[in-house]
């Protein structure tokens, strides 16, 4: 890919699905060299031997980075040479944030800042920061963190120089490392009924390619201090349920509700009324400038700018509904499902 021509690229916490899903697709590219910053030295060691026994005639453009995003020291350790960051390093589960809800501020908040930090001191091109639909109109803590996140990465773009900075969010991203399909499948392997919290619940699905693809629209088509979104289908979890049952002989009769978990709620939102007030269409995405307002708001009795987008709420219950079949056949398509499908039909044979 031209845009990546000779570059060196980090992925902050790249040792998780996304940095994973980066690798198969830039890894084979005219890209010079993919940092994995991360800091857990056996996820990075199991990575290097993975990849060097799968892909031995590029492996050598990865190089990994032990460090952790709440060090500014780690972070500026990795960051010389670098061209551009994908910054993916996050605390996610909401329940583990709910309870160690400081954990979460220092990797999800001071993290970022130190990452921002370092790359605009480097003068690093383009960072990306990765942010989720928890972060609009948040009521957990990791929600909270992640607004947070992008509240900080909106500030340092108003002095970023040469460095831009733009966030994308997403909903629910399918079969990503510590996600709900693979336990369903376990579970369903195991002979025991699946568990869900509540059927009713909706969520906005995307694979992990389609995350890649918005970070990488973010990129190309992003101004500094944007938030992008994904215009994603969403369905019920009583429906992905069902699809998972049908997809792999689970009994749909025995599906176990187990009720909500702490801080969810029974759907999400990808962009508040507040923000599509003053959105941008672009097709497949909506585009959040920045308000680079200052803060000598006396003008602003002056000088108002009245306009404003009528768009709604862009929210997981009125978004595209997905059936069950529609749900099926995109669980279905995704490279990780298909794996697991052929496992089962060879040790059937």
């Amino acid at each position: 890919m031209s845009i990546f021509k000779d570059k060196v690229l980090m992925i902050t916490g790249g040792t998780g699905s996304f940095g994973n899903a980066v690798l198969k697709r830039f890894l084979d590219t005219d890209i010079k060299e993919i940092r994995i910053f991360s800091r857990d030295e056996k996820k990075q060691d199991d990575m290097r031997h993975e990849y060097q026994a799968k892909y031995p005639d590029v492996a050598g453009k990865i190089k990994f980075y032990i460090g952790d995003v709440r060090s500014l020291e780690s972070v500026r350790g990795a960051m010389p040479g670098v061209d551009y960051i994908f910054h993916a390093a996050a605390l996610k589960q909401v329940p583990s944030c709910e309870f160690f809800p400081m954990e979460a501020v220092r990797t999800n908040v001071i993290g970022t800042d130190n990452v921002l930090t370092a790359a605009i001191e480097q003068g690093v091109e383009s960072v990306i920061c990765l942010s989720t639909d928890k972060a609009a109109y948040p009521i957990n803590a990791m929600g909270i963190t992640k607004a947070i996140e992008e509240k900080v990465a909106v500030a340092k773009s108003r002095y970023s120089g040469k460095t831009k900075i733009c966030c994308t969010r997403y909903g629910n991203v399918m079969c990503s490392r510590g996600s709900v399909i693979p336990l369903w499948i376990d579970q369903i392997r195991q002979g025991n009924p699946i568990t869900l919290t509540e059927p009713k619940m909706t969520r906005f699905i995307m694979s992990l390619d389609e995350a890649v693809d918005l970070v990488l629209f973010a990129f190309e088509h992003g101004t500094n201090g944007d938030i992008l979104v994904q215009k994603a289908p969403a369905c019920t979890i009583g429906t992905q349920a069902e699809a998972v049952c049908e997809l792999f002989g689970g009994k749909k009769e025995d599906i176990k509700v187990i009720g909500i978990r702490h801080g969810e709620k029974m759907y999400e939102t990808l962009l508040t009324k507040e923000e599509c007030a003053k959105a941008e269409d672009m097709g497949n995405f909506y585009r959040v400038p920045a308000d680079n307002r200052d803060l000598n708001y006396d003008k602003y009795f002056r000088e108002g700018d009245t306009k404003r987008v009528t768009i709604e709420e862009f929210n997981s219950d009125n978004t595209r509904r997905l059936n069950l079949e529609e749900t099926k056949a995109k669980i279905a398509s995704l490279e990780y499902i298909q794996n697991e499908l052929n496992g089962i039909e060879n040790i059937a044979k």
